[in-house]
C-alpha cells in the first residue's frame, strides 16, 4: 500500500454517500454476532479499525457497550459517523490515523476489522498490522478480522487487494488461538457478490 492512504480514502468518502460504498451494510449482523459470542462484558474495550462511517458503533452503543474506539484514516468518514450519532458521539473515542502509524497507550479486549487487512499488500505493512494487534490487544483478548477470501476480489476501490485462506490467516496470527473461521458472501449495494473470510482469534496469555 504505497499510495497516500489518507488522500485516497478522503476522496472516496467526499465523493460518495454511505450507501454508494461497496462495503456498506445497513446492519453489520455478522460483526455483532461474533462480538456478542465472545461473552465480553459491556465495559470491555473495543476498537473498530478502518471503520469508516460503519454503523457497527451505533449498534454496539444500542447493546450497551460503553468503551468503544473508532479508528479510520479518513476524518471525513469519522465526521459523518459522529454527525449520525448526534449527542451519543461524545461517548465514543474517535481516532483519525493511518493504522500503520497508530500509537496508543490504551489496550483493548477486542479488535474488530472488517475489510482493512486485505488492502495491505506488501509484507512490511502486513507485519506492521500484526505488530499493532499484538501490542494493543490484552492477553486473552479477541481478534475479529474479515478480509477477502482467496475467492474474493483482487481489486477494490481502485486498489489491489490481498486474498486469504484459513491457512494463510492462521499463519499470520500463529501465536494466537484460532476459535473459528468461515466464508461469507457480502452483496454490494449494486448487487455484486464479494466472498469474505471471517476469522476469530484469541490472544494467548
Amino acid at each position: 500500500m504505497t499510495h497516500d492512504a489518507r488522500k485516497h480514502w478522503e476522496s472516496i468518502y467526499q465523493a460518495k454517500k454511505s450507501d454508494e460504498l461497496s462495503w456498506h451494510q445497513e446492519k453489520p449482523e455478522t460483526s455483532l454476532k461474533l462480538i456478542v459470542e465472545t461473552g465480553l462484558g459491556r465495559d470491555a474495550g473495543i476498537i473498530d479499525v478502518g471503520a469508516g462511517d460503519s454503523k457497527l458503533v451505533d449498534n454496539l452503543l444500542d447493546l450497551g457497550f460503553k468503551n468503544i474506539t473508532v479508528l479510520d484514516v479518513s476524518p471525513t468518514a469519522l465526521e459523518r459517523a459522529k454527525k449520525r450519532l448526534g449527542s451519543r458521539a461524545v461517548s465514543v473515542k474517535w481516532v483519525a490515523s493511518d493504522l500503520r502509524e497508530f500509537e496508543t497507550g490504551d489496550s483493548y479486549d477486542l479488535w474488530h476489522d472488517r475489510a482493512v487487512l486485505h488492502f495491505l499488500t506488501n509484507e512490511e505493512d502486513i507485519n506492521r498490522y500484526v505488530e499493532v494487534v499484538r501490542r494493543v490487544l490484552k492477553p486473552g483478548g479477541y481478534l475479529i478480522v474479515s478480509a477477502f477470501s482467496w475467492r474474493g476480489p483482487t481489486r477494490c476501490s481502485g486498489l489491489d487487494t490481498r486474498q486469504y485462506s484459513e491457512a494463510s490467516m492462521e499463519k499470520l496470527f500463529n501465536d494466537f488461538e484460532r476459535i473459528k473461521s468461515f466464508e461469507e458472501e457480502h452483496v454490494t449495494p449494486w448487487g455484486a457478490g464479494q466472498i469474505f473470510l471471517w476469522s476469530v482469534f484469541r490472544k494467548k496469555g
